[in-house]
């Protein structure tokens, strides 16, 4: 029979630690999608049907495919390599999930107790004439207590009998969730970035080669045309029409160049660092080579594919967590707080027989009045839950619009940079039989510089819709959330 109490303070301590309660979070049902459950019929426009049959064999989806095998320039997937590793947005983004994990961490341990081991002087004197000093008042006239104490024990641990450290532990959870989601998201962007920066770049240095070609010709035309001038055989019309498109083409190469500066700038803001003196050759804007393969399925796809998305998912049912915490607030809490071990007013008789010793301080706590204050966090929570639910639904239209865009950007750029290239040749062909006319005095000067002008523009169109075709299907990849690959990857919750 002595060991009864010990019995029961035992099985008090592993009822507090193994208890299970309710949990009072609403049910979780994931909204319906405010979108149309197929893409826009774009027979006319994208190649891509507007949905996938039931039963067909679905091609690999963007979020299966790398970016390595997407792009498959070696100089772009060294630029993302070094990105990856170096861009202070993905550091941001991975300190963001290390530190969410540790705030799911930390408000995981209120779910178990805080176990101490202590050891305690209690020394208490009291005054001469006092019924405490009794008879053990010595010649001072006062008499000192002491009590010497060591035990193992916890300190008020709450017995989550409605959920409320569960539901504050969900969240945390799902916080810590969504912020994997968004590193993620981070690193699509940081990706496509790069790429979009590395095309733009290449346009400008198209750009700079048209233009610099453009000058060549037109220098020589207009040393031409001088020689004639200085021998009476052309007007100084001509002469000044040629010095004109001179000076046209000289303004145009020192914008490009500019452009291009900045634009390399920019690629290297990107990647953190400058860009390394090995990096393997360039391609050109034409010679890239995008894998077009991107069949986005349904709608509903976006839902598990891309991580904007998942990560406001991840929000809601966090705010939907919040929600069973603040119903716990009306209910009592249970509080332990229990200590066993020995005690003895003699240090040295600490761990002798007869000194065990043991507390144990269930406390149950009643709300009554609050101010209304459970109430209202109640009404807030409720009300954040409905935020996230109109941000889950804007992420899904968000997606929706970039994917159906992109695709029917698709289904046009192709045809729109044949009809360019076309007109390109034509130009070409234009010019060539307008110069000849000149030569032989059947026409003026102007026809042939018209010509000019015309295959100039022309060229420079045909670089800009190289580039909007190449970064649309980027834009693509990254719209149907894209895959990636990197080493150091956010690690689980702990």
């Amino acid at each position: 029979m002595n060991n009864l109490p010990d019995r029961r303070f035992m099985a008090c301590l592993l009822a507090a630690i193994l208890v299970a309660g309710c949990t009072l979070e609403p049910l979780y049902l994931r909204p319906d999608l405010p979108v149309a459950k197929s893409w826009p019929d774009g027979t006319a426009l994208s190649p891509l049907p507007a949905t996938v049959e039931a039963g067909s064999a679905s091609p690999t989806a963007a979020s299966d495919i790398g970016w390595r095998e997407f792009f498959t320039d070696p100089a772009l997937q060294r630029l993302i390599e070094i990105a990856l590793a170096n861009n202070r947005d993905a550091r941001i983004a991975a300190i963001n999930v290390a530190a969410a994990q540790a705030q799911y961490r930390l408000q995981r341990a209120d779910l178990f107790p805080t176990i101490d081991a202590t050891l305690i002087e209690d020394a208490e004197r009291y005054p001469a004439g006092t019924a405490a000093a009794g008879a053990g008042a010595g010649a001072g006239g006062g008499y000192v207590a002491r009590v010497f104490s060591a035990g193992i024990g916890f300190t008020s641990y709450e017995i989550d009998v409605f959920g409320r450290l569960r539901s504050l532990n969900h969240e945390k959870l799902e916080e810590y969730f969504g912020y994997q989601e968004t590193q993620r998201s981070a690193i699509i962007s940081l990706v496509a970035e790069v790429a979009n920066a590395y095309l733009t770049v290449l346009a400008d240095k198209d750009l700079v080669q048209i233009t610099a070609d453009t000058l060549t010709s037109q220098s020589t035309s207009y040393a031409l045309i001088k020689r004639s001038y200085l021998g009476g055989e052309s007007s100084r019309l001509d002469l000044r029409q040629a010095e004109s498109t001179v000076d046209t083409a000289q303004a145009n190469l020192a914008l490009y160049r500019r452009q291009l500066g900045q634009d390399t700038d920019q690629l290297v803001f990107l990647l953190g660092t400058p860009i390394p003196a090995d990096l393997p050759a360039a391609g050109t804007l034409g010679t890239q080579n995008l894998l077009e393969d991107l069949p986005p399925g349904l709608p509903s796809d976006l839902l598990t594919r891309r991580p904007d998305v998942i990560a406001a998912e991840h929000n809601l049912i966090a705010a939907n967590a919040t929600i069973g915490a603040a119903r716990a607030a009306f209910f009592p809490s249970i509080s332990l707080t229990g200590n066993f071990g020995t005690a003895s007013p003699e240090l040295s008789g600490l761990f002798k027989d007869g000194s065990r010793a043991w507390t144990f301080n269930p406390t149950i706590s009643l709300p009554l009045f609050a101010g209304g204050a459970n109430f209202a966090n109640l009404d807030i929570a409720k009300q954040q839950k409905n935020l996230y639910v109109a941000q889950y639904e804007k992420a899904i239209q968000t997606a929706f619009q970039e994917v159906s865009d992109c695709l029917i950007g698709r289904g046009t750029f192709d045809d729109q940079l044949q009809a360019q290239e076309a007109l390109v040749s034509a130009n070409q062909d234009s010019y060539r039989l307008s110069t000849m006319l000149y030569k032989a005095g059947i026409d003026s000067y102007l026809q042939a510089l018209d010509a000019q002008r015309s295959l100039y523009t022309a060229q420079q169109q045909t670089v800009s819709i190289r580039l909007q075709r190449l970064q649309n299907l980027v834009t693509l990849y990254k719209a149907l959330g894209g895959g990636w690959s990197a080493t150091g990857q956010a690690p689980g919750p702990g």
